[in-house]
């Protein structure tokens, strides 16, 4: 009876221990890190890195042109108080802080040596309309929080390198329609010509500037650009605005590169006529054929290796790159005179392709278009494709990278011993700060899980211990960077 009794105790022990398991398996999964010793909290500045860093974004989300919604667009009057808050933070950190004539925001530590070359952290504090609170904000959240936590354990001024954080002052290219006005200008890759661009009150980037105390010329302008020279490297942090590292149950990941992007405007003209008289055999239709042509964009860029031809320009490992990483979007079509009666006279549609390989993203265009071509002359309608945008892949840096990732599995180590996957690399298919900054220096990018893969909509969410993981994956690059 007794042994029976026994028996029964550590069955029911043994479940409870399993189920126990299981719940902190499944609480594991939910937040990424697992259980975090209490007595290591001290070491691991939660408060500054957790604690405060998501305070802080969430006071930043409220502050906004938009009632009800966010939004914060290039030097506007909400872009302009975020300034003053972020500069508050900057100087709580005992950073240097300065506003530069394109409206970035500086916050620099000389460190040890002031003379040596910098490392420079940063991201946008910029959104699209009805944003999100992390994009963008959480690299600068992040690195002031890692820097603060450095000053307060009188490490700051220790450190082997100056260090520069900034907060551009636009990446979205919302209300100018062009991106990367603030890293743009530090990289040196903006032309003096873009303070004469507008926007659509016919307001110019120059005139913006003149509103906000920021007088700049054509000279002061290009004065913007950084001295290589100066510059060790940059670094972002960034929310994954994809499904990836929460498909894989991982809080940070390391960017291996940023895909290319083109962005191609077609327009597909037809035979304007009445809907109920015009039979099916005799009809120049640009809306069937527009409707045939996006087709075939969605099916090549699914299955590339299917329609592209080897040779010098595309290779075996160029199809074979373009087979993980291309991706292809009509985001955009409009019709004329789009009535429900009438065939329609005109097509138009925006098709954006991107890819991490150059060569294979134009082959992918050649091909394309050869094709579109090939089913309008077909179809007897009319094409013109126009190139609107392009930019180039880019690879981060392999010495950055490594040390991100280093930086990125010590953190996670400092919050759960027992880590034994190792910090995934993933593609970035979104621009980034990080594009216009490799045209300066070395770039490396860390990404930041967030809910779903969502991005550019009030739906964005990131995790607290997430956010501090974030953190202190930079505190890490920052104790160790050379």
């Amino acid at each position: 009876m007794a042994y029976s009794t026994i028996a029964t105790f550590n069955n029911c022990f043994i479940l409870f221990c399993f189920f126990f398991c299981l719940s902190s398996h499944a609480s594991s999964m939910c937040s990424g890190i697992g259980t975090v010793d209490l007595e290591k909290s001290d070491d691991l500045f939660t408060q500054i890195l957790r604690d405060e860093a998501v305070a802080r974004l969430y006071e930043l989300g409220k502050v906004s042109d938009g009632s009800g919604y966010l939004e914060r667009t290039f030097l506007s009057p909400a872009s302009v108080r975020a300034i003053d808050v972020i500069r508050k933070w900057m100087e709580d950190a005992n950073l240097r802080t300065w506003v530069d004539q394109m409206g970035n925001l500086h916050g620099r530590v000389d460190g040890a040596n002031a003379s040596a070359e910098a490392l420079l952290i940063g991201s946008h504090m910029d959104t699209v309309v009805d944003a999100g609170i992390f994009d963008g904000a959480l690299g600068i959240v992040s690195a002031i929080s890692a820097l603060k936590a450095l000053h307060i354990n009188g490490k700051l001024q220790k450190l082997r390198r100056p260090v520069e954080v900034i907060a551009f002052s636009d990446e979205e290219g919302v209300r100018f329609q062009t991106t990367f006005l603030g890293s743009g200008a530090i990289a040196g890759i903006l032309p003096a010509t873009t303070l004469g661009v507008s926007d659509k009150r016919d307001v110019t980037i120059e005139s913006v500037l003149k509103e906000n105390s920021l007088e700049v010329t054509k000279e002061s302008f290009l004065q913007l650009k950084y001295d290589s020279k100066s510059v060790w490297g940059y670094v972002e942090v960034h929310i994954e605005q994809g499904p990836v590292l929460e498909q894989v149950g991982f809080p940070l990941g390391v960017v291996k590169g940023i895909a290319g992007q083109t962005r191609l405007k077609v327009t597909v003209r037809g035979s304007q006529g009445h809907a109920g008289t015009v039979p099916m055999s005799m009809r120049q239709d640009p809306m069937a054929a527009a409707a045939e042509l996006i087709v075939l964009m969605e099916s090549l860029c699914k299955n590339p290796e299917k329609y592209l031809s080897y040779d010098d320009q595309c290779s075996d490992s160029t199809v074979k790159s373009l087979s993980s990483s291309l991706v292809c979007t009509v985001g955009e079509i409009s019709t004329w005179p789009s009535a429900s009666n009438v065939i329609p006279g005109q097509v138009t549609y925006t098709m954006d392709i991107r890819a991490i390989d150059d060569l294979g993203r134009e082959a992918v265009i050649y091909d394309l278009s050869k094709r579109i071509y090939q089913i309008c002359d077909k179809r007897s309608v009319s094409c013109i494709i126009e190139h609107k945008h392009d930019a180039g892949a880019v690879i981060c840096d392999s010495e950055l990278s490594s040390q991100l990732k280093s930086a990125a599995y010590s953190a996670l180590r400092r919050m759960e011993d027992d880590i034994q996957v190792e910090v995934p690399t993933l593609m970035s298919g979104a621009g980034h700060d990080a594009m216009a900054m490799s045209h300066l220096t070395k770039v490396g990018m860390l990404f930041v899980r967030c809910r779903g893969g969502i991005s550019h909509s009030p739906q964005e969410h990131v995790l607290d211990n997430d956010i501090w993981a974030a953190g202190l994956a930079i505190l890490s690059l920052l104790e160790n960077i050379q």
